[in-house]
């Protein structure tokens, strides 16, 4: 008697996983597509579910959207008792709800298993092949079904893509933590961008950075953050007062206190140290695939701050250098389909600013060409004794930018609030897009060495 042939050895959860990662994953779906026999489901109920989704794609040529799929199950399943019905609908029902965290070992794992089945039937198919003496058909099937399943994603199809590129997913954002900040961001840095905080020394850099790995942690996402700067129990307890709203200074006399807050944050956080200068990208990336080895699901990276990488590759001029740190940061946000957010020092001009422009970047200019946000922190002697700043939204993609927020800043307990609506500087002229213009014109001329003069590190 013949084995049966399904997915019954990684049993129940694997299933409904893999099930539910072919909804939501189009080009895993693309790969699942030429390979999967849906009766390797052992369960009636994943084998329509799955089929629905399958049918559709070939009927429309587009993926379904979660909310077409809900319509597809609630009008096309007349045909099937009313107890499998509602197994198929109840299903859906908690995909909805759901987060899969070894998405990774689910998508090899079934991958393997139906490629080798899809080979398998390759060489039977073979065997009546030779016996037929049709030898130069061996080679075709063979390499068939060696080439299914693999990655078939040849791009975005403008057309046919049109509801994809409209689903708040598509980018994945993680929150800022500033409500008035993500509407004009579209919710949050989103999947494979970079964002920037600059400020001069003591303005809050780093307590920025803290703030948004907790906005994310308090969201349920799971934040790595790297600090080259501070220790990684400074850093702890950073996160421990923005957490808890526990003034620093009290963290030890209140620790209970603190613990009990932490205890319900939903997303963990992971804070790795290294010295200054003594990490490049690649030791990043480095602890990232170990992270991921041990099936840690990352959904930020914080890196605090860029400035203080090295490079693995010598360069002439200290800007280039820079450059290439945040270029290979913004690789990295794309490579792990993730935000990263890092910072950026100032130069002197930026130092008693009522608003820090790119203009006062530190050193490597042309990395504010690579970043998909750029946000800077304003603190003056009297902004700092009043608890007050101003944040000033320097380069956007995804919404307007030249536009000032006010803050308030309490540096004992790590807090960073958005105060009020947006408000346009009278530093260049009113309107946005003319300020955007003006400050595009003064980094050209940067870029030339005009400015060279009031740079320092």
């Amino acid at each position: 008697m013949q084995k049966e042939i399904n997915f019954s050895r990684y049993g129940k959860q694997f299933q409904e996983s893999l099930a539910q990662l072919i909804m939501e994953d189009r080009p895993f779906a693309d790969q699942m597509e030429e390979v999967l026999n849906v009766s390797f489901f052992e369960t009636k109920y994943l084998r329509i579910f799955t089929k629905k989704i399958f049918d559709y794609r070939r009927k429309y040529g587009v993926h379904p959207t979660k909310k077409i799929l809900a319509t597809v199950l609630r009008t096309e399943l007349e045909n099937h008792a009313d107890a499998l019905q509602k197994q198929v609908r109840d299903y859906f029902a908690r995909t909805t709800i759901k987060s899969i965290d070894d998405d990774k070992y689910i998508k090899e794992t079934s991958l393997d298993f139906c490629k080798k089945q899809k080979l398998k039937g390759a060489l039977m198919q073979s065997v009546d092949l030779i016996h037929n003496s049709s030898y130069d058909e061996v080679s075709k099937v063979i390499n068939e079904a060696l080439n299914l399943g693999t990655d078939n994603n040849f791009g975005h199809d403008f057309l046919k893509d049109f509801e994809y590129r409209y689903e708040l997913k598509a980018r994945n954002p993680v929150t800022t933590g500033w409500p008035k900040v993500d509407s004009i961001m579209k919710s949050g840095l989103g999947t494979g961008e970079l964002g920037v905080v600059i400020a001069p020394t003591g303005a809050g850099k780093s307590m920025a950075l803290a703030h948004l790995g907790a906005s994310a942690l308090k969201a349920g996402r799971n934040v790595v953050h790297y600090t080259l700067e501070l220790s990684d129990v400074v850093t702890g307890h950073r996160y421990d007062s923005c957490l808890s709203a526990v003034p620093l200074s009290s963290l030890f006399s209140r620790k209970e206190e603190v613990l009990e807050t932490i205890s319900d944050i939903e997303g963990t956080l992971i804070i790795k140290e290294y010295p200054t200068k003594t990490a490049s990208t690649n030791t990043l990336r480095s602890h990232i695939d170990k992270l991921k080895k041990r099936n840690h699901k990352i959904d930020m990276i914080i890196v605090d701050y860029a400035d203080l990488l090295k490079t693995s590759t010598n360069f002439r001029e200290k800007r280039d250098e820079l450059g290439s740190i945040y270029e290979d940061l913004r690789a990295i946000a794309q490579e792990n389909k993730c935000p990263v957010w890092t910072a950026s020092q100032t130069n002197r001009t930026g130092l008693n600013a009522e608003v820090v422009t790119m203009e006062s970047i530190s050193e490597a200019f042309n990395k504010c060409f690579v970043a998909d946000f750029i946000c800077s922190i304003s603190r003056t002697i009297k902004d700092k004794n009043a608890n007050t700043a101003r944040l000033f939204v320097a380069k956007n993609r995804n919404g307007p930018d030249g536009l000032v927020f006010p803050m308030f800043v309490d540096t004992s307990v790590v807090q960073l609030k958005v105060l009020a609506e947006a408000h346009v500087p009278q530093l260049a002229p009113s309107n946005p897009g003319d300020l955007a213009a003006a400050l595009r014109e003064r980094y050209k001329k940067h870029r030339k060495g005009e400015n060279n003069s009031g740079s320092t590190k």
